[in-house]
C-alpha cells in the first residue's frame, strides 16, 4: 500500500456531533486548504453518540487535500482530576502539593482508559506516563503496596 505523504498536522478539540464551519474547524482546515464538510459530516456522524463531550482529534492532511483523522480519548491529566474530583492541578508543584493521593487502582484505571491512545500496549509503561503528569500537577502516587 501507498503511503500518502502527509503534509499538515492539526489537533482540535470539539463536542461529539457538534463540529460546524464555525471556528475553530472552519477557520483551521480552511487555511490548509481542504473541503472541511468532508471532515464535519464524517466527524458528527461517528460522534453522534458521544453529543456534546469534549474530544480531541488529531487530522492528518495529505499533500493532494485529502485528509484523514482519529478521536484520541481525554487528556490525562483530565482524567486524573475527574478520578480525584479536583478542578485543577497546583500551579507549583514541586512546592504545593494536592491533598489528594491518586491511588494504584486509579492510576491503573486511567492508564487503561489511555492505552488505545498511545502507541504501546504495556500497561506498565502508560502507567509511568500518567504517574508522571499526576506529579507535574503536584498530585502523589501512592506506592505500591
Amino acid at each position: 500500500m501507498d503511503e500518502k505523504k502527509i503534509r499538515a498536522r492539526l489537533k482540535m478539540r470539539l463536542k461529539g456531533g457538534q463540529a460546524s464551519a464555525a471556528p475553530p474547524v472552519g477557520s483551521t482546515l480552511g487555511q490548509h486548504r481542504v473541503n472541511m464538510m468532508d471532515f464535519i459530516n464524517p466527524f458528527n456522524e461517528a460522534t453522534k453518540d458521544r453529543q456534546g463531550e469534549d474530544l480531541t482529534v488529531h487530522i492528518f492532511i495529505h499533500e493532494d487535500n485529502t485528509m484523514a483523522w482519529r478521536i484520541v480519548g481525554k487528556p490525562t491529566d483530565e482524567l486524573i482530576r475527574e478520578a480525584l474530583k479536583v478542578e485543577k492541578g497546583s500551579g507549583k508543584p514541586n512546592i504545593d502539593k494536592l491533598e489528594e493521593k491518586l491511588t494504584q487502582a486509579q492510576l491503573t484505571e486511567i492508564a487503561a482508559k489511555k492505552l488505545a491512545d498511545t502507541n504501546t500496549d504495556r500497561l506498565d509503561s502508560i502507567k509511568k506516563m500518567v504517574a508522571g503528569t499526576a506529579r507535574s500537577m503536584g498530585i502523589e502516587v501512592e506506592e505500591q503496596g
